[in-house]
């Protein structure tokens, strides 16, 4: 397990392609202004000593340079001791409906990102719950197993999207069903699912699923995202809309947020029902929902005695940097003897 305390300063590693860019302007500067001097044949002659590979080489062992700097100053650490630790908690699995209608963009900036923004400010708020991930269309398919690691969990999230699941469709008795397989039987801990979808639901079955978890000790929450008047689904190329979704008639279909379902299938299985338009109140409401229930003790494996690893890095930036200096600034007899680029012919 690794951890790195100063995220910023990989912006250092913007200075390799400006670098790189300022490089090749030279080369094509120089190669223009010696054509304008002399021939090809002549040049070699002038200079017989001049070498492309090696300024080329000189620009990698500069790259390298400006590159382990960068890591060094964001300094990496590793775990070295893995301890196990009791905490207390609920486990929340979050259901996350990734099917075609999820891109209509009733909601800004679409129902998949409102969905996303919602699932990770929920994560943000939660003190040693454990959460897993689930996405679900046509069928379910599991993202995240549960565990302790919010930072893996909002990294999984950012990488959902509409594609991922070649079976389209809507089905939440699905997730439901996968959902069930998630908790531990042994640690008997409180079992939350959170359902976020727009509702259209093509199973016709999620709230008889949803009241067998109930009877599992699983309670479920949903949350609508999208608009009642609903909206159409555009199809994108770089971000940029060709067209949108039509039917076999050729009609633009028009997808809505179906509260109905969604409130039906909470009611079934001792939860409620909340509107994702509003961020804040619907992680203010489920935060307080969260309080409210026991939390159970269990136990979670953990590193810890993080040891700084900057030293390795800023030893290969001063090696590099004593490489380019001492070796590629100036002609030593040796190098000159191993004849590394030609420079004799």
């Amino acid at each position: 397990m690794y951890q790195l305390d100063e995220k910023i300063w990989f912006w250092v590693l913007g200075v390799i392609p400006i670098i790189a860019l300022f490089f090749l302007i030279l080369q094509i500067w120089k190669h223009k202004s010696q054509s304008n001097f002399a021939d090809k044949l002549l040049l070699k002659r002038l200079s017989p000593n001049t070498s492309l590979f090696k300024s080329i080489l000189k620009l990698v062992v500069l790259s390298l340079v400006f590159a382990s700097l960068a890591i060094a100053l964001v300094n990496p650490k590793i775990g070295t001791k893995l301890e196990t630790v009791k905490r207390e908690g609920v486990d929340i699995v979050f259901a996350i409906d990734v099917s075609k209608s999820m891109l209509a963009e009733d909601i800004a900036p679409n129902r998949l990102e409102k969905a996303k923004q919602l699932v990770t400010q929920i994560i943000n708020n939660l003190a040693s719950d454990r959460v897993g991930i689930i996405a679900y269309a046509g069928k379910a398919f599991p993202q995240l197993p549960i565990t302790t690691d919010y930072a893996a969990a909002k990294m999984f999230l950012q990488n959902m999207n509409t594609d991922m699941l070649s079976s389209q469709g809507t089905a939440i008795n699905e997730a439901i069903k996968l959902a069930k397989t998630y908790y531990d039987d042994e640690e008997q801990t409180n079992r939350v699912l959170i359902i976020i979808s727009d509702g259209e639901d093509h199973s016709e079955e999620a709230a008889s699923v949803a009241e067998e978890a109930n009877e599992e000790g699983i309670r479920i929450f949903t949350i609508g995202v999208g608009d009642v008047k609903g909206g159409p689904i555009p199809e994108k190329r770089n971000g940029i809309i060709l067209n949108y979704k039509k039917d076999n008639n050729g009609e633009t279909v028009i997808t809505r947020l179906n509260e109905e379902i969604l409130e039906s299938i909470a009611s079934k299985a001792n939860g409620v029902y909340i509107n994702g338009k509003n961020t804040n109140e619907l992680v203010d409401q489920i935060g307080e929902i969260l309080n409210k229930m026991d939390k159970k003790e269990f136990e979670s494996k953990q590193y810890a005695d993080f040891k700084d690893q900057f030293q390795w890095f800023l030893g290969l930036a001063l090696f590099f940097l004593f490489l380019d200096i001492f070796l590629l600034e100036r002609k030593t007899g040796w190098l000159k003897k191993l004849n590394l680029f030609n420079e004799n012919l």
